[in-house]
């Protein structure tokens, strides 16, 4: 089978950095499913274990974690899946990635493919859908309410990097099934115009300090922060906006942090990381694929809208290079997809 992997840990302007290889293709066993995969986003954690995990001598290693495709066959323990199912998934960081025609997954990671998207912007939202579900309602706690309730709560989301693939499904969420108010940042027009597009009820500027900003609101204390970005940046800011007991879930790699900051107001710190699942096989791993199933219902109820920003064609090594830059740049306005081989 055809895949896009590396041998060595470089820097993505260097042509070996990802390239095109064959291997053999892999056999369902177990609770697996063997799944043929049609579409794939990148995310930041590609090019974090691209840079910073170097396979062993000889070895190819394939990363990618979001991709859509059919099911091909299943291991002798499956029960949830057959074969023909489209499904969606982000899998395991431990094992084989999506960059490749062929994957092995656990089928308790996996869920059903929106039917009223495109393979392509289906392949937008695995991977960020959990990170921001788990976020919402694992680490924040904010209160689940019926799709698009018209009850308000107290409760005040600020969403730091707002624009990017975690912010853009965390904001429709937070619309759809909370009665939070959100408020995103966002700094250029086009960013702007599509953190509102997708729900925020008010955008501030995170090139300027946000208390000034945010009191200028009079919406009241902010009772919890999704920082998913530069969490060591705006670290002293979420302390000073914050309400007594609000919480800060992050999702970024700050180099560190001074946890006295929290104590007077009896702030909490969340570190989300949704591999965290999978990679110990968790006696709960299921919930990933439920709440994808969830997110399948809300996006084919029209509720959840697909995060694509761009597609960058075929699936090789080329168009995955190009793909890792931008988002190594910071350019990236939703998900970068890929489809077809």
């Amino acid at each position: 089978m055809k895949v896009i992997g590396y041998k060595q840990s470089l820097e993505i302007s260097n042509p070996e950095s990802l390239i095109d290889v064959e291997l053999p293709q892999p056999i369902a066993s177990g609770r697996d499913l063997l799944i043929k995969v049609k579409a794939i986003a990148v995310n930041p954690a590609d090019y974090k274990v691209r840079l910073n995990m170097a396979p062993a001598a000889g070895e190819v290693k394939v990363i990618g974690w979001d991709a859509v495709g059919e099911v091909i066959a299943t291991g002798e323990s499956v029960s949830q899946f057959n074969p023909g199912d489209q499904v969606y998934y982000a899998g395991d960081i431990t094992r084989q990635g999506s960059n490749a025609e062929y994957q092995l997954v656990d089928e308790r990671l996996v869920g059903i493919k929106p039917k009223s998207l495109s393979d392509a912007e289906a392949a937008a939202l695995p991977l960020t859908a959990i990170t921001a579900w788990e976020l919402l309602f694992e680490h924040l706690c904010i209160k689940q309410q019926a799709p698009h309730s018209t009850e308000k709560s107290n409760e005040v989301i600020l969403v730091v990097g707002a624009a990017g693939g975690v912010g853009s499904i965390f904001i429709q969420l937070a619309k759809t099934l909370t009665g939070a108010t959100i408020i995103a940042t966002a700094s250029r027009e086009s960013s702007t115009e599509w953190v509102k597009k997708l729900g925020a009820d008010h955008v501030v500027d995170h090139t300027k300090p946000l208390p000034a900003q945010i009191d200028g609101l009079n919406i009241g204390s902010v009772t919890h922060v999704a920082s998913l970005n530069s969490t060591d940046a705006y670290y002293e800011a979420y302390t000073q906006l914050l309400a007594p007991f609000g919480k800060i879930a992050m999702i970024d790699d700050p180099e560190g942090l001074d946890i006295t900051k929290l104590k007077l107001k009896s702030l909490s710190l969340h570190w989300e990381f949704m591999f965290a699942r999978s990679m110990f096989n968790a006696v709960d791993m299921d919930e990933q694929g439920r709440l994808l199933n969830r997110v399948s219902d809300l996006v084919d109820q029209g509720f959840i809208q697909t995060t694509l920003g761009q597609h960058m064609g075929a699936i090789n090594a080329a168009n995955l290079r190009a793909a890792h830059e931008a988002l190594e740049a910071g350019r990236a306005i939703g998900k970068i997809v890929l489809e077809g081989f």
